[in-house]
């Protein structure tokens, strides 16, 4: 796999999938990114780049645990970026991923092009997401033969007296079936350590965060799953009005991992938001 040196000289690495304009790619977690796949056939029409954040995948662990940490991350993206010689990078995060993205964005402005939130985790921004709107989507899958004893454990750990996360898998795919056990379990975060570091203290500003995405120019699109209990389309549609040049889609059908649940329609919305024109930023 290609590497490349972050500022404190962890070892990281990368993969790509496909040809053309590259898309950096961040996965949620910190997971080993090899659950992203190809994004359900995008790599037909982006050269994507997919980084190991570092501590997973191929990516070293770094001496400092105090750099797992998700704003001191974003160095790693932007030496990714001069890595791969481009003066702008276009962008696509899933998951808390995307919290690396929102920090990223709101430090380099300039140096995004275009960006992508999947499902996203929005931490970051201050944007929160209750009990309640968890619960709410959730009801959608009543008629699902697991819904007893998933929701069960759902209302416990969004009510605070239960933390059985294995119990709630379910929620996260459109289909329970054994191509979904077997991503969730590649998707499954490995190293602790990181899964503790990223959002430590100090991790978040959301209120200067949330000023400095308030004048990015690059455009946004924000995709949700009409399912996804992580990350429902209400906070995923409240997150988009922090941007002027943002758009959301919810696509119907389709929970946490949208190009699993449903690629051609993934991979519709999001290749044509790449292949659109900027248009003025002025």
């Amino acid at each position: 796999m290609p590497t490349f040196s972050a500022p404190d000289g962890t070892l990281l690495t990368y993969r790509t999938a496909g040809d053309g304009t590259p898309l950096v790619c961040l996965p949620g977690g910190p997971a080993d990114s090899a659950y992203l796949g190809d994004l359900g056939g995008l790599s037909a029409h982006r050269r994507l780049v997919v980084l190991d954040l570092r501590g997973t995948g191929g990516s070293a662990v770094p001496e400092d645990p105090s750099s797992y940490r998700c704003d001191r991350m974003t160095a790693d993206v932007e030496a990714l970026r001069a890595h791969l010689g481009l003066p702008r990078v276009d962008l696509l995060a899933h998951s808390g991923g995307a919290n690396l993205a929102l920090l990223y964005a709101a430090r380099h402005p300039d140096r995004v092009g275009r960006l992508v939130l999947v499902t996203p985790g929005s931490r970051a921004a201050g944007v929160t997401i209750t009990g309640g709107q968890r619960r709410a989507v959730a009801q959608l899958r009543a008629h699902e033969p697991w819904f007893p004893a998933a929701f069960a454990a759902l209302a416990a750990i969004t009510e605070g007296t239960g933390s059985d996360w294995d119990a709630i898998s379910p929620f996260f795919y459109a289909r329970w079936d054994d191509e979904a056990r077997a991503h969730h379990a590649a998707a499954r975060p490995r190293n602790e350590a990181a899964v503790a570091g990223y959002a430590a203290e100090g991790a978040f500003e959301p209120a200067a965060t949330r000023a400095a995405l308030g004048g990015l120019a690059a455009p946004v699109l924000l995709a949700a799953g009409e399912f996804d209990v992580n990350s429902p389309a209400t906070s995923v549609t409240d997150l988009s009005g922090l941007f002027p040049r943002a758009s959301a889609v919810v696509q119907p059908g389709a929970s946490h991992y949208p190009w699993i649940d449903g690629p051609g329609r993934f991979v519709a919305a999001v290749a044509a938001f790449l292949g659109r024109p900027a248009g003025p930023t002025g």
